[in-house]
């Protein structure tokens, strides 16, 4: 069985590396844009963890860390102290765990639930087996 703090560190592990392997094209960038946009946060403790990324050094802090997309330019988002005022503060390691903490009784019955229906389907699968094993022997 899998831990609630494995999952949590495995979640650190692999969003710090999406942010460190960001380029806007693949699909971990996307994962991480949908993830900022989706639960308006940005980084992983903070918006200031982007400044240890490549992204950061040529194109500054990505878009979808934007509170407001209209009022958000290139410009601002490579210089950190402008994008103080412009991005969401909050990182989204908290938010996700969070939500994974209130939630888990919901992630925990789905996956039995998924869990169950292969293990009835594994039972169905061999019922039937020994079917049509028992039924060959009378057709000759």
């Amino acid at each position: 069985f899998v831990s609630p703090s494995q999952i949590k560190d495995t979640f650190l592990r692999t969003y710090t590396e999406a942010i460190q392997n960001y380029n806007k094209n693949d699909e971990r960038s996307h994962a991480v844009d949908n993830v900022q946009e989706s639960l308006s946060c940005c980084g992983i403790q903070s918006y200031t963890n982007w400044s240890t990324s490549p992204y950061f050094f040529k194109h500054g802090i990505p878009t979808s860390c934007c509170m407001n997309s209209s009022d958000c330019n290139t410009q601002d988002l490579r210089n950190m102290t402008v994008a103080a005022t412009k991005v969401n503060q909050k990182g989204c390691y908290d938010l996700v765990t969070s939500f994974m903490e209130t939630n888990m009784g919901i992630i925990a019955g789905v996956a039995f639930g998924i869990a169950f229906s292969q293990l009835i389907g594994m039972l169905l699968a061999c019922c039937l087996s020994r079917f049509i094993t028992a039924n060959q022997y009378e057709m000759v």
